[in-house]
């Protein structure tokens, strides 16, 4: 099992940039890592994954271009770099733990630990 907090959110303008963070506890090499992000009266909903050794990532098509999902095993650390904001950015981002080693997921309901959540808005 893995605990995880995320931090690294803010007020932002369109067009500026965040870097997100994730500081995991536990055997955090061994996962799959993903960000999700949930706006207001919305569901939570896939943003962007990375296999456990960072070789392999994938994004949701409003992100491709724009975010970079990254990790540091050695610091127990997953990253979202976040560039060119959109105010349809604005939700609480919150990063997970996937069992899945062989491939990446964008389903919930593979991810097993999850984080409180950073704010994240973006004005116009």
């Amino acid at each position: 099992q893995v605990q995880l907090v995320e931090s690294g959110g803010g007020l932002v303008q369109a067009g500026e940039s965040l870097r997100l963070s994730c500081a995991a506890s536990g055997r955090f090499s061994r996962y799959a890592m993903g960000w999700f992000h949930q706006a207001p009266g919305k569901g939570r909903e896939f943003v962007a994954g990375i296999t456990w050794d960072g070789r392999n990532t994938r994004y949701v098509d409003a992100v491709k271009g724009r975010f970079t999902i990254s990790r540091d095993n050695a610091k127990n650390t997953l990253y979202l770099q976040m560039d060119s904001l959109k105010p349809e950015d604005t939700a609480i981002y919150y990063c997970a733990s996937s069992r899945l080693m062989n491939r990446l997921s964008d389903v919930l309901a593979d991810f097993h630990s999850w984080g409180q959540g950073t704010q994240v808005t973006v004005s116009s």
